[in-house]
């Protein structure tokens, strides 16, 4: 079993590179992938850079969170590119350039969690094809909540799995779950499925807030996203549905039935931050205890959600623990 870390490791970043991120790298490459129902989900890849390997060391595939895009994560993306891992990731659908399921652009919405994890285990299939072993999938936020979903149900089999603030729960304004789920179907029931459940700040049920502090300490890269969309408008989501929510709410009951992550025996890295206002780190730490053979790596009020887009004194902490593991997983050739 993997040593269980529960401490913040030294590290100091090793790249010289410099980066852009507010720009796509030239050697990545967009397109659409559609699903096997014909919904378009936009893709990004790249080949890993090594001047001392012919091969890439492995693949990483990575999921982002509710309302994101992969704009965001550009600079980390590419990171592990220059560490010659082969670099794919999506936009959910209804996410960013995946379309829309509502027709307000603005408001995030799913039928049902099942729907992503259908989509993420067909994309999963045909990307495993393509690219080197092992396969890795780093995902945040939601896209850690989904990725955990389909490990449990077996609809995706990576060699590992990295987990950034993972959505195993969700902050709904001091109100417990079942209150948050009975306010999501009453809503619902009085023809507000696809209205909005909250304004700005990225919480369910919670009042007008600083955005930018609930996400990052680092105001360079929470002005990356506002850039990003004049860049690109069609990328900007506001808040989620009330259908969101119920089905949110759903999904995180299914995956805590009993045996569940017990059951999960990839080596699981989780990095999460007791200061997170969106994603319950106590339900996260309960949560690591249940899996076989899994580390935490947990951060205190340095740092808030985005962990991979905080200051770079807490963000060469989370690469630094990502490296290690991965040390483990796909090391250097």
């Amino acid at each position: 079993m993997v040593t269980k870390q529960s401490t913040v490791p030294a590290y100091v970043s090793k790249s010289p590179h410099v980066f852009d991120r507010r720009a796509i790298p030239d050697q990545a490459t967009e397109t659409i992938w559609r699903a096997p129902d014909g919904w378009p989900i936009r893709r990004i890849d790249w080949q890993g850079v090594s001047s001392l390997s012919s091969r890439p060391r492995g693949s990483i595939l990575f999921l982002p969170g509710r309302g994101d895009y992969y704009e965001k994560y550009l600079e980390t993306l590419d990171y592990y590119a220059q560490q010659n891992c082969n670099v794919t990731a999506i936009d959910w659908r209804g996410q960013a350039l995946s379309g829309r399921i509502t027709s307000d652009p603005g408001i995030g919405d799913i039928d049902d969690f099942g729907t992503w994890v259908a989509d993420v285990e067909s994309f999963y299939a045909a990307w495993k094809t393509e690219t080197a072993g092992p396969h890795i999938v780093l995902a945040h936020s939601m896209g850690g909540h989904l990725a955990m979903r389909a490990v449990i149900e077996k609809a995706i089999m990576p060699d590992a799995l990295i987990l950034a603030a993972p959505m195993l729960s969700i902050h709904s304004g001091g109100l417990p779950l079942a209150i948050t789920r009975i306010v999501a179907r009453l809503m619902i029931l009085l023809g507000r499925a696809k209205k909005a459940a909250w304004k700005i700040s990225e919480k369910p049920l919670s009042p007008l807030v600083s955005r930018s502090t609930m996400l990052t300490h680092d105001q360079a890269r929470y002005d990356d996203e506002e850039a990003w969309w004049s860049i690109r408008p069609g990328i900007k989501l506001g808040p989620g549905s009330w259908r969101w929510v119920d089905r949110a709410v759903a999904s995180i009951r299914k995956i805590h039935q009993p045996g569940t992550f017990e059951n999960v025996k990839i080596p699981v890295l989780i990095i999460a931050t007791s200061a997170d206002q969106l994603v319950s780190t106590d339900q996260i730490i309960q949560d690591e205890k249940r899996l076989p053979n899994a580390e935490l790596l947990l951060f205190g009020k340095e740092a808030a959600h985005e962990l991979l887009r905080e200051t770079d004194a807490v963000r060469d902490q989370v690469i630094g623990a990502i490296d290690a593991f991965l040390e483990r997983i796909a090391p250097v050739v």
